[in-house]
């Protein structure tokens, strides 16, 4: 029933046509539809070589449009028909779990896929901000070093900075399958077409994708796919938090979807003013992270995790830099840690979790506290520590961070069974007394 209620709703009682006038620099120029269209509404070309090519309206002048095509041009030419059909809209189910769909909600796993019962627009405005609930309780994750120093806890937005090659889609897998969530919905944005079957079946596996959405839009395609799959996942997100489930987002990667836009404004007219970003790129960013987070009383909650592709561990690139501002923590990882083993490859002092220390009890902050400050003391001297130049005895605190440090580290890459016993094992690493359970 909710699919026919969907396609009944999508039955329109006029239909709009315009012609092609102009062909150029990757923009398509439109008369005829200025009269009834709006920016971002969505028009379908008819050519005789392939039928269906979709495009969005980018800039408006006074006697035509500039559409920018959702795919190849070959074959389209002057004079071919354009029909305009408005914003485009989403209408996500609670049977889409378990499924692998495009931004416009069409299946990729080749099974039929229901509409649901109510469209939904790509960019929704936020929950209003004095009516947003505070950030919940600590989420346990199945990794040690979430659940001690940098906690997640529910309706937080964190960041995952990471180069490529450094375990940043393995990681974002791991928190799918062990985040305590009712839900979770993942945007792959211009990932690469062989990896995403690779991310299902043997990175997230059945376990994780049995309550998971995927909306994948895969880097061949144009950049308006691969900008509305981020808002496309986000739209689903919010379908499942309004009726009062507990979703994490997982975006991979915020980079990849600002380049999007960045190529659709440069050709739309704006100009590359921010380090080869166009100016609205800060506001595309945040109010996309700006749409998660703790949702109005009476509904749930989209804890969610954006990944930054930092190249050489650049965390004031532009991207990260507006990213940064907007979150509620950030996870960076290193290569250099990669490059010896250990995963995830977390570095832990350049990290920070701002749900503390509201999310830890004073036991629990106090180990943490000592933690950073033996990983600080260390890195301190580790240049002097590999060269051999450390003699034992110089310094009571180097001495005891050198003793300390390989438990510690090794401590980090430690499954979790729950928070509790995972401080209990910090302790064991720093050789202190566990915490008393609050």
């Amino acid at each position: 029933m909710q699919s026919i209620a969907a396609r009944m709703r999508r039955v329109r009682m006029s239909r709009h046509f315009g012609q092609v006038s102009a062909i150029q620099a990757g923009l398509i120029m439109v008369q005829g539809l200025n009269s009834h269209a709006s920016l971002g509404d969505r028009v379908v070309f008819s050519m005789r070589s392939a039928e269906g090519l979709g495009g969005e309206i980018v800039a408006l002048h006074s006697d035509q449009a500039a559409v920018l095509p959702e795919g190849p041009m070959d074959g389209l030419s002057i004079g071919a028909r354009v029909e305009l059909v408005f914003a485009p809209s989403l209408a996500p189910a609670d049977g889409w779990t378990g499924r692998i769909i495009d931004p416009f909600g069409r299946p990729l796993d080749g099974r039929p896929l229901a509409a649901g019962g109510q469209e939904r627009g790509f960019r929704s405005p936020p929950p209003p901000a004095a009516s947003r609930k505070r950030l919940g309780g600590r989420l346990d994750t199945g990794l040690a070093v979430f659940d001690t120093v940098l906690p997640l806890v529910r309706g937080q937005r964190m960041g995952l900075f990471a180069g490529s090659g450094v375990g940043k889609s393995t990681l974002l897998s791991a928190l799918a399958k062990g985040v305590a969530a009712d839900v979770v919905v993942i945007a792959m944005v211009g990932e690469r077409g062989r990896e995403l079957r690779e991310f299902v079946e043997e990175t997230l596996g059945e376990e994780g994708m049995a309550r998971s959405v995927v909306v994948a839009a895969t880097s061949d395609q144009p950049p308006l796919m691969r900008r509305r799959c981020a808002w496309a996942a986000m739209t689903v997100a919010e379908h499942f938090r309004d009726q009062g489930r507990h979703v994490l987002f997982l975006a991979d990667s915020i980079t990849r979807f600002a380049e999007a836009h960045r190529e659709i404004a440069l050709a739309a007219g704006e100009s590359p003013s921010y380090r080869g970003f166009p100016p609205s790129t800060s506001h595309l960013i945040m109010s996309l992270a700006e749409r998660s987070g703790p949702g109005p009383e009476g509904a749930g909650d989209i804890t969610a995790i954006f990944s930054v592709l930092v190249a050489g561990s650049d965390m004031e690139g532009p991207v990260a830099d507006i990213l940064r501002g907007v979150l509620d923590g950030h996870v960076v990882l290193d290569r250099a840690i990669a490059e010896r083993g250990r995963y995830p490859a977390v570095d832990v002092l350049r990290s920070v979790s701002r749900s503390l220390p509201q999310a830890a009890s004073d036991a629990e902050n106090a180990l943490i506290g000592r933690a950073r400050a033996v990983l600080g003391t260390y890195a301190e001297s580790e240049l002097m520590i590999r060269a051999g130049l450390y003699a034992s005895g110089s310094d009571p605190r180097l001495d005891e961070a050198v003793r300390i440090h390989p438990a510690l580290d090794a401590f980090f890459s430690r499954p979790s069974p729950d928070a509790r016993n995972s401080f209990a094992l910090l302790a064991q690493a720093l050789g202190a007394p566990a915490p008393v359970p609050g």
